[in-house]
């Protein structure tokens, strides 16, 4: 397919030169966001006292409806928004029984989790084990296996890991594995797809009655901030300590004369929070939808394009990248990030001298990523590698 840079015109027009090659990390804002923007401005005011009647009777179902489909989720009912996953990490972990917590997880989570963690360590909450990904190859079956052998040593209360490692760009296979451990009672699984979520086609109808799954809207779902979302399993963590009055509007349950919760994916719910958000995605959403641009059919896209750049690397035509590590490289056609993560000790150096002239890419570390979507085409690859071997 070609680049749909018609879909981006307001976005692509305020820097008309710029090369933004950081699809992964802050995502240009298709046009249909804005007129999302202003329709939920318009329907604020209009509606006024009444608003929340609508964005709960109308905006909520409708963005519930394509988080949905999008996972293959069996009802949309188990899916609730927030303004960041680091809101909805808090929730999940505040219904824990055990304390100090125990955590499974690994060195490649984001820093939200990562951090988070670590304070909880220091707070005598938690005691987090971690298992590198490094050499991935053999990750998942380490982290599986920890995961069993925890079972054997009083067991994990939460095991978190990633789909789509953001440092890395590499994706973890074994979920099933994991989900088959997954209990009411203990360990609790959450899977962070927010590399994951519209970056490559998910289906999770065969572990949703298992695991909960946080994604968002800034990066792959062209949404910006502010609409990030869980997916609940029925059963799992039915009483959050940590929660918001719009968890008590619908079907409650709970103790007589104590905290009523609903019995959905809204016992997660939170307080007021900005509606805005909401409705950029759902506008983006239709708008895909209407054009037949489907995860997949992006993904297709964008794999095009990264093949394209990273053999114009092999050729010699992108100056020292070529003496970089690319840590997950187009191979073949199953699923996969959307950006190309290379290794490098100047990574940082390149990064700032990319900038300079005008072409944004992300680096982490020593790791410097080059991510790909629908505002970009074969032209702007090719002027990429150009910028590449002159400046690098």
């Amino acid at each position: 397919m070609a680049a749909r840079k018609d879909l981006f015109s307001r976005a692509l027009s305020l820097d008309p030169e710029r090369l933004h090659f950081a699809a992964h990390s802050h995502h240009l804002w298709p046009d249909a966001s804005f007129d999302g923007q202003v329709r939920a401005w318009v329907e604020a005011n209009q509606f006024a006292d009444r608003k929340w009647d609508l964005i709960f009777g109308e905006i909520v179902p409708e963005a519930q409806g394509h988080v949905a489909r999008e996972l293959n989720l069996p009802s949309p009912d188990s899916v609730v928004f927030a303004p960041n996953t680091h809101e909805l990490l808090l929730r999940i972990v505040s219904g824990l029984e055990r304390r100090p917590a125990r955590i499974l997880s690994t060195d490649g989570e984001f820093h939200s989790f990562r951090r988070q963690s670590q304070r909880w360590e220091e707070a005598g909450e938690a005691v987090v084990t971690r298992v590198p990904l490094q050499p991935f190859d053999t990750f998942g079956e380490r982290l599986v296996e920890a995961a069993r052998a925890g079972q054997d040593g009083g067991g994990f209360d939460l095991i978190v890991v990633s789909q789509v490692f953001f440092r890395t760009g590499q994706l973890f296979d074994r979920i099933g594995d994991l989900a088959a451990l997954a209990d009411p009672a203990g360990p609790w699984v959450i899977l962070d797809g927010y590399h994951g979520f519209m970056a490559t086609p998910t289906d999770l109808s065969a572990v949703a009655d298992r695991i909960f799954y946080v994604a968002g809207g800034y990066k792959y779902a062209m949404s910006g901030e502010g609409v990030c979302f869980l997916h609940a399993p029925p059963g799992f963590c039915p009483r959050p300590t940590i929660t918001g009055w719009f968890a008590e509007f619908g079907d409650l349950e709970g103790p007589p004369g104590g905290v009523q919760y609903r019995t959905d994916g809204g016992r997660f719910w939170g307080a007021t929070f900005d509606s805005s958000a909401l409705y950029r995605f759902n506008g983006v959403r239709r708008t895909l939808d209407e054009a037949g641009l489907t995860t997949a059919v992006v993904a297709d896209h964008a794999r095009g394009l990264m093949q394209q750049f990273q053999d114009a690397i092999a050729a010699g035509d992108a100056g020292r990248l070529a003496g970089a590590e690319l840590i997950n490289p187009v191979v073949d056609g199953s699923a996969r990030a959307r950006f190309l993560a290379f290794r490098h000790p100047d990574a940082q150096a390149w990064r700032a001298q990319l900038l300079a002239a005008n072409v944004v890419a992300d680096v982490r570390d020593d790791t410097i990523r080059f991510g790909f979507g629908l505002y970009q085409d074969e032209a702007d690859v090719k002027r990429l590698a150009e910028v590449c071997q002159r400046v690098l």
